[in-house]
């Protein structure tokens, strides 16, 4: 009778990581295969056209892999920070910018495609009649040595679009200092 348990518990159990393991596979799941690309960032970018910039983007993973940290930093200052993470079926990222207010946006994920766009879902700690904001914000990763960043604030009724072509820096894993 020990012995029944103990098979029934581990065909149990084994039947239950089943379901766990297939949605975590990105090529079921395209949000885990955006989530994928997205971490395949992870490292120091600087923009094409300014290699003397003192501006720098950092990627780095947290929280065992599941947040993706984006550090904008001019020189050793840090300026904002943007955090992407899961939310269920979809991809959230919250802005911390430096006026003080946190965009949350949500990804739209495509299947199988290099780009991802965000729009924005809601804020904490905004005043949208006298704060710039958060609104937009896209990656095109389809040549990994090269990405385009897009973003788009909106102050009042005013949209101001910009975009960024960023190479790698400091390749992932070597340590700048």
């Amino acid at each position: 009778m020990k012995r029944l348990w103990s098979t029934a518990f581990l065909l149990g159990f084994g039947l239950g990581a089943v379901p766990v393991a297939a949605a975590q596979d990105p090529a079921q799941d395209p949000v885990a295969a955006s989530f994928a690309e997205l971490k395949s960032l992870v490292g120091i970018w600087r923009q094409v056209d300014k290699p003397q910039s003192p501006l720098r983007i950092r990627f780095s993973l947290t929280a065992g892999g599941s947040v993706l940290v984006e550090e904008w930093l001019r020189g050793d200052q840090p300026h904002s920070m943007t955090l992407y993470h899961r939310d269920g079926h979809g991809l959230l990222a919250t802005h911390y910018c430096p006026q003080g207010n946190q965009p949350r946006l949500v990804a739209s994920v495509p299947a199988g495609g290099k780009s991802l766009e965000w729009t924005f879902r809601d804020a904490t700690d905004l005043d949208p009649s006298h704060e710039s904001h958060l609104i937009a914000l896209g990656f095109d990763l389809s040549n990994p040595g090269r990405i385009a960043r897009t973003e788009t604030y909106r102050q009042g009724d005013a949209d101001e679009h910009s975009a960024l072509q960023l190479v790698r820096d400091v390749p992932p894993g070597v340590d700048p200092g």
